[in-house]
């Protein structure tokens, strides 16, 4: 029986600074340009805005603008679309992850590690769960930039998934931990590792160089893109996983804990 396959396309902008329509634009015309059969299509961190902290003019509610055209976008094209939007929900602020389907179902996923050196934690509501979603056989973990740093938040204890997905605003400055910790994640998940980031400077001045990557569960680089927007495909193997984590076994040998929150 063949193995199952997944195409993962990764988008790689110059996001334009806080300007909403022009950037669901571009997007509309990078996903229409795929050749490959679309399954999973992966935007950005804030792709909508860039790493704005003013979320105050620029979130949304769940059926505002830019969730109405992840929808309609899943539905045209057929394919499962995500990335990160600021959300308004209940008084509060969200840099909020949505994984819509093609047949508008919305799951979502809070950033739960808000970045307090650009004072992220001031202005947003950080998540408490993760979100775990199946395609294909493929279970995917998807995750918001910071929390690349923290790697409890990421364990793979009981092999809950096969595809870790990060999608960040990642700057050139802090560019050799993205490509490390991308690669660690993959290596002690064992599991598929992909980052998608952005190109170009956004409205503070900080510079991007993309670098939005795909790393195989033993940490081999399947590929990387820097300095240019890209749109690239990949297709991940799912017998690739099966082969190596019943050869090496490493993660049934893993410390066990549970997160708990602190009061």
């Amino acid at each position: 029986m063949p193995s199952s396959t997944l195409n993962i396309s990764i988008i790689q902008p110059d996001i334009i600074w806080e300007d909403k329509k022009a950037n669901l634009e571009q997007y509309e015309a990078m996903i229409a340009g795929i050749e490959e059969k679309r399954e999973i299509v992966v935007l950005p961190e804030m792709f909508s805005t860039g790493f704005s902290m003013s979320p105050e003019t620029l979130a949304e509610p769940m059926d505002g603008t830019t969730v109405q055209w992840m929808k309609d976008i899943a539905r045209k094209y057929k394919c499962i679309l995500t990335g990160s939007v600021i959300i308004e929900e209940d008084g509060n602020y969200y840099n909020r992850l949505l994984w819509v389907q093609p047949d508008g179902q919305v799951g979502k996923y809070d950033k739960r590690h808000l970045f307090g050196y650009a004072d992220e934690d001031q202005h947003y509501t950080p998540g408490n769960k993760r979100l775990i979603t199946s395609v294909k056989g493929f279970r995917i973990c998807p995750m918001v930039c910071y929390d690349l740093r923290f790697p409890v938040w990421a364990r793979n204890l009981n092999k809950e998934y096969d595809v870790l997905i990060y999608v960040a605003n990642w700057p050139e400055k802090r560019s050799i931990a993205w490509r490390t910790l991308l690669r660690a994640r993959a290596i002690e998940n064992m599991s598929y590792a992909v980052g998608v980031n952005r190109v170009g400077i956004d409205g503070k001045g900080h510079q991007y160089i993309g670098e939005s990557s795909v790393f195989g569960p033993l940490g081999e680089e399947i590929w990387q893109q820097k300095d240019q927007p890209a749109v690239h495909t990949v297709t991940l193997q799912k017998d690739v996983i099966e082969e190596v984590r019943g050869h090496l076994p490493f993660l049934e040998d893993a410390d066990r804990f549970i997160i708990v929150d602190e009061e």
